[in-house]
């Protein structure tokens, strides 16, 4: 199929192009497609042959996953307008159109009683107003975020640091599985890759990045949520700060005081902090579902 054939035309650039993947993603755009790049260079073209057997054999074994690149008109639209987006993604379950409405909730791993009530409530509240959840799928917080998602009757999309069929931490497989049946799980690396020291700071581009905005509930000043304030910044979202993080975090009360970042003291608090985002930046085109759902730009 075209899809596959892209997508291995991609991984073989990958496995025989030095440099980022962004860059091969840039480079395949502007080209139209693989099929030129890879033809320039004969270790990728047998590569490519390679890949497009190994993809056949994949989805023929485990025909739920699927795969989407940059060259598909359902890659992820949030996600596409960054830089450092990957070329391609595997993923369980659908990203749909309505899902650029999405908000990254994120948070440590070690959470406090109170952290882990104020990001359940922050999660249900963001379902129930029609936003998509984004997370991690860490232990901890993100977990809480996906677990209230999913409870409230929302959608939530969880973002791999790992293959899409070795989910880390191994505790949150049936967590993947349902999020699965209802969002999406999806991972840039390949899907039975164990997770990396590398691979947890490019999951949290990709969740910085297929989410309109960033809310931290908890996180310590060399967090991977921290990371996510600072990518969803780079990425030009906005970056929301639950109030008892600014008050025990120096990193993030600097932030805030740089104006990067809104403090948030609870889900009413964010819900009209995002409605007054709207209305500063004005309305969106075809507003789906009913008047209670957030507009995000």
């Amino acid at each position: 199929m075209g899809r596959h054939r892209e997508a291995a035309g991609l991984l073989a650039l990958v496995e025989t192009t030095p440099g980022p993947w962004p860059a091969i993603a840039d480079a395949v755009e502007a080209a139209g497609g693989t099929a030129p790049l890879v033809a320039a260079r004969s270790e990728s073209a047998e590569s490519a042959e390679r890949w497009t057997s190994v993809l056949d054999r994949l989805f023929a074994e485990d025909p739920e996953l699927a795969v989407v690149t940059v060259l598909d008109d359902d890659y992820p639209a949030n996600l596409a307008q960054v830089s450092n987006r990957p070329p391609f993604l595997f993923l369980r379950g659908q990203v749909l159109p309505h899902d650029d409405r999405s908000v990254a909730v994120v948070g440590t791993r070690q959470p406090s009683d109170d952290g882990r009530t104020t990001m359940r409530d922050l999660a249900a509240a963001l379902a129930e107003a029609g936003v998509t959840v984004v997370s991690g799928l860490a232990r901890g917080l993100d977990t809480d975020a996906h677990t209230a998602a999913l409870a409230a009757g929302g959608r939530t999309i969880a973002v791999l640091g790992s293959g899409i069929r070795h989910i880390y931490p191994p505790e949150n497989t049936d967590l993947a599985f349902r999020i699965g049946r209802s969002g999406a799980v999806v991972s840039q690396f390949w899907p039975d890759a164990p997770p990396s020291r590398t691979s947890f700071p490019r999951r949290n581009v990709v969740t910085s990045g297929i989410a309109r905005g960033t809310v931290v509930v908890e996180a310590a000043a060399t967090s991977g949520a921290r990371m996510q304030a600072r990518l969803a910044r780079e990425h030009g979202r906005p970056v929301f700060l639950v109030e008892s993080l600014v008050r025990s975090e120096p990193w993030a009360s600097a932030l805030v005081d740089q104006g990067g970042a809104t403090v948030v003291k609870g889900a009413g608090d964010l819900l009209a902090a995002l409605d007054r985002l709207v209305a500063d930046r004005g309305p969106v085109p075809e507003e789906r579902g009913s008047s209670r759902q957030i507009r995000l730009l």
